[in-house]
């Protein structure tokens, strides 16, 4: 299979009234569409949601709000480095967290003696490969009995579930990314999933240099409409999108690959990525195969971590990829 961008030619047409509309309105930004794409998304997921300009204005905004400046975050070693260095660019100190061979995602044992080791203010769970973390209903009961901040890193998990629940309701927010290669795309762009309306309010007004009383020092975070309306079509589309991918690993990829990532009952993945723990020929690479920890030269062992960083593969699964 090769890479294809999750959409369906048959709304071209549709995107294309829509972008009319917007050149029409002479209103680019801050318009219409931004706020349809965050309706959308917060009844797909059942939480509020804010719109901006990347993964990463999101985690930045959510991480000022809880005020980690000079306190200590984690997160797992086996992530892409924008999680630790959202952590960093918000001024806090990043400690890195083992995980589970099963699931790649993090360890809640490991999770347990950190906790008591780094006194953690925030912890940023990744959801890895477009399914759950297997142990996020603990992960999230710990931080809940430790007071402590749960964010989830959603960067790979549209329109995954666990037993209807979606990624990003467990913890305080949770934090999506439409960068190109994501099961649906903008192009560019990110969402801020919360129940905490506070939380909310700080992030609309972060993303636009907090206007306009100033009080909150954002910088411009922005979505710009014709970027919200190809969210727009994609929501629409996310669950069949979905539906293909599980059939099409059900039909063609299950049976020739036992030995995978094997998701509990009730759990469906978005599949961003088939993971399975043998070579293969036609690999598409791996999820991530240098750890974090490793990167940022820290003096530990997570032993787990650098086991999945050379035990797996990733199998093509690509939307109707040809």
């Amino acid at each position: 299979m090769r890479f294809k961008i999750g959409f369906e030619k048959e709304d071209t047409k549709k995107l294309h009234e829509f972008w009319d509309e917007i050149i029409r309105s002479e209103r680019w930004s801050e318009g219409k569409f931004v706020k349809m794409f965050e309706e959308k998304w917060a009844e797909y997921n059942n939480t509020y949601a804010v719109a901006f300009s990347s993964w990463a204005g999101a985690a930045m905004a959510a991480l000022e709000f809880f005020n980690i400046k000079g306190k200590t975050v984690l997160c797992p070693s086996n992530t892409f480095m924008a999680t630790p260095l959202s952590i960093i660019k918000a001024g806090g100190s990043v400690e890195f967290v083992d995980c589970n061979k099963d699931d790649l995602c993090m360890s809640v044992d490991d999770l347990r003696q950190k906790i008591d080791i780094y006194k953690p203010v925030v912890i940023w769970v990744v959801h890895i490969g477009g399914h759950i973390a297997f142990q996020i209903e603990e992960i999230a009961k710990l931080c809940k009995e430790k007071g402590i901040i749960l964010l989830e890193d959603c960067a790979h998990a549209h329109g995954a579930s666990w037993n209807g629940r979606k990624a990003g309701t467990w913890g305080n927010a949770g934090i999506y990314s439409f960068y190109a290669t994501k099961t649906i795309s903008t192009g560019e762009g990110g969402m801020l999933v919360t129940n905490n309306v506070d939380l909310l309010e700080f992030a609309k007004k972060y993303r636009n240099y907090g206007k306009f009383d100033y009080r909150i020092q954002g910088l411009n975070f922005r979505m710009n409409e014709f970027t919200a309306a190809i969210g727009c079509v994609q929501v629409d589309r996310l669950d069949e999108i979905v539906a293909w991918k599980n059939e099409y690993a059900q039909k063609y990829l299950d049976p020739n690959f036992p030995n995978r990532v094997n998701f509990p009952e009730g759990m469906v993945s978005g599949y961003y990525k088939y993971i399975v723990f043998d070579p293969i020929e036609k690999s598409t690479g791996k999820v991530y195969d240098q750890p974090c920890h490793r990167i940022m030269n820290k003096d530990y062992e997570l032993p787990s971590t650098d086991w999945v960083a050379k035990n797996h593969w990733c199998v093509p699964i690509y939307y109707k990829g040809g």
